[in-house]
């Protein structure tokens, strides 16, 4: 009976550990397509902020992983002297992003009513 039970404990610490390894490989890189640089870029996927720095105008960032990510941020940058944001109101329905490295293609506009600040998510 104990060899059984030490056997189950065994293969359940073995799954638990090899699901946890599928933890944390979603990668994610900024492009900023603007014609403006972006300074000071916070992304927050919905686990915490992650600064990003500065951006220039059609550069890509390094890479930064996240446990959790969906194809769409919360976004907030300095371009040309004007704060930016990108407010999701939540991330219900939304299935979240399979491990991998995907590009959040960022924009501004400032002469748009409704769209200063967009995104696009790429996948590689």
């Amino acid at each position: 009976m104990k060899k059984t039970l030490i056997l189950i404990l065994t293969i359940a610490t073995l799954i638990s550990c090899s699901n946890n390894d599928d933890k944390g490989n979603v990668n994610i890189r900024l492009s900023n397509s603007s014609n403006f640089n972006f300074e000071n870029i916070i992304v927050n996927t919905s686990t915490g902020n992650m600064n990003y720095d500065n951006l220039n105008s059609g550069e890509f960032s390094e890479y930064k992983t996240y446990e959790l990510a969906y194809r769409y941020a919360f976004i907030e940058l300095l371009a040309d002297g004007e704060t930016y944001t990108l407010q999701p109101i939540d991330y219900v329905g939304e299935t979240p992003l399979k491990n991998g490295n995907y590009t959040y293609e960022i924009n501004v506009n400032p002469q748009s009513q409704f769209e200063k600040i967009t995104i696009s998510l790429l996948s590689e």
